[in-house]
């Protein structure tokens, strides 16, 4: 568990669980400690325990994928708190609330966005508030969510251009496995690669400077 981000308002942890490193994160309030758990990825106690002294109000999954949902069951029993997912990945069990493009959701203080970003799964999310932006598996430092068609890949790059790349070029991502980076560089490393041509069939694990 690892504190990435703080400030007056909030306070953001990751959580690296599984065998995959999968990322979970915490977002909590500053001034009234509620909080909110983005992905269950495993090791349920570890997520409960580190929540803690919060007020946990909604369960968050950025995509339904099997790395993300380990811990899935035993979390959702144990907080019984409302589960928010969009409509197009299904879940173990169906969520309390459907998310869509532009939803606002409130805890405490905090704001988070909803952006719907569809091409690693069909209803994979994104979470913003402030400079601050959960990406699940749609971005990471140096290139895309892996694909699984060259749709999928035209879906993804569609989401991360038309909608993360709309935020500020100092907005931090936090993805769903490994280290934060920050927008404008993602951003200059697709300018690279969009100024290259490529196989009509490029999908799969896709790096801006070397794909």
């Amino acid at each position: 568990m690892t504190a990435v981000a703080k400030d007056d308002y909030l306070r953001i942890e990751k959580l690296e669980l599984g065998p995959f490193g999968t990322n979970a994160y915490i977002i909590v309030c500053q001034q009234t400690a509620d909080s909110v758990l983005i992905d269950t990825p495993a090791d349920a106690r570890t997520i409960l325990e580190r929540l803690k002294g919060t007020h946990p109000r909604y369960i968050l999954l950025t995509h339904n994928h099997g790395d993300h949902l380990g811990a899935f069951s035993e979390v959702r029993r144990e907080l019984d708190v409302p589960v928010a997912a969009h409509a197009s990945d299904r879940l173990p069990s169906p969520p309390d609330i459907l998310l869509n493009d532009g939803d606002v959701l409130s805890f405490g203080n905090i704001k988070l966005e909803v952006l719907h970003t569809p091409g690693h799964t069909p209803g994979s999310l994104c979470f913003k508030t402030g400079g601050y932006l959960i990406s699940g598996d749609i971005i990471f430092p140096g290139g895309p969510g892996k694909t699984m068609s060259p749709d999928s890949f035209k879906q993804i790059v569609e989401s991360i251009t038309g909608k993360i790349f709309a935020l500020p070029d100092d907005t931090v991502i936090y993805p769903g496995h490994g280290d934060a980076t920050v927008l404008k560089k993602e951003k200059e490393e697709f300018a690279v690669f969009s100024s290259r041509p490529h196989a009509a069939g490029l999908c799969g694990d896709v790096l801006w400077l070397s794909s």
